[in-house]
């Protein structure tokens, strides 16, 4: 897809877009929310949408934000799923294709994990908010050069850009440990939830914006990757208004990526993770400030156990 189409699509003039790919970014961290996924949660079909629903309002709430839908086909390929999509795309979010099954890549044959991607895109692609970018399961994107190249040579030729995250973090993580307490206690006080989660991505977001500004010498338009769930549906709200209290602009999605940083191909194994963490490991200098794999529920689990959470 020719640069011009990709940026009609994000709904972006291109003519604005040459002008701001020539300033520098602003001072201000800017983030953007990008969800991914799009697992149904609650115990019958309207409860699900009902769900999703919360969700898109916390949206809304905050200056109408217009957020990117990187949807597993697999999940919303039956009667809520098709409505949920619906909604969002009705909302005008970006619908973006994160492969219909949900396999990672590392454990696929080549050519099968294409098929999946265009039978993810067939699902979604009647959609007028779908946008050709794509997002890797697990941020992986290939543990050898030839799988590396391959895909991403694939994902050109069919007019994909790769749907990058920036921002890194282990939401689903705690969304599952929330989950659990509230299997074992319905009526569990879920505030040390609340509280963990919005710290370990005020942790995080200053992480990589702080590696984005020493790798590249200046703040990116981030991209923050949560998931559609349950911690999502009863804390975004608080997210949003968390970033924009302590002094961060929430942005569209559709603005994020036409930052030039989204055209980055880091030649780096294993490929993937955030691409400000393979931009860092590309360049050999920060080697110190990295570890592998960047985000995973592994780094948060003692702390959780402290908090009896």
């Amino acid at each position: 897809m020719k640069r011009r189409e990709f940026a009609k699509l994000l709904g972006i003039n291109i003519a604005a877009m040459a002008i701001h790919q020539s300033l520098p970014a602003p001072t201000k961290p800017q983030v953007a929310i990008t969800m991914d996924d799009f697992g149904l949660f609650g115990a019958s079909d309207e409860e699900q949408v009902g769900n999703s629903r919360a969700i898109l309002d916390a949206l809304r709430k905050h200056s109408n934000l217009k957020a990117a839908a990187f949807i597993c086909g697999l999940r919303v390929d039956n009667p809520a799923g098709k409505r949920i999509v619906q909604m969002w795309n009705d909302e005008d979010h970006l619908l973006a294709n994160h492969t219909y099954s949900h396999w990672e890549y590392h454990e696929r044959n080549v050519d099968e994990f294409a098929r999946d991607i265009q039978r993810c895109e067939d699902l979604l692609k009647d959609y007028p908010r779908f946008t050709k970018l794509f997002r890797f399961p697990y941020l992986k994107e290939g543990n050898t050069p030839e799988r590396r190249d391959k895909l991403r040579a694939i994902l050109k030729v069919r007019g994909y850009k790769n749907g990058h995250v920036t921002i890194d973090a282990s939401d689903w993580y705690v969304d599952s440990r929330l989950r659990e307490r509230l299997r074992a206690n319905p009526n569990a006080d879920l505030s040390g939830y609340r509280q963990f989660y919005l710290d370990h991505i005020w942790e995080r977001a200053n992480y990589y914006d702080d590696l984005s500004r020493k790798v590249l010498g200046r703040g990116v338009k981030h991209t923050l990757l949560i998931h559609h769930n349950l911690l999502n549906k009863l804390f975004l709200d608080a997210l949003l208004a968390m970033f924009e209290r302590k002094g961060w602009q929430l942005i569209n999605a559709g603005e994020a990526f036409a930052d030039p940083v989204f055209n980055a191909e880091p030649k780096v194994l294993p490929a993937g993770e955030s691409l400000i963490r393979a931009l860092a490991k590309e360049s050999k200098k920060f080697e110190r400030l990295l570890r592998y794999p960047g985000e995973d529920g592994e780094y948060e689990k003692a702390a959780m156990d402290r908090l009896g959470l």
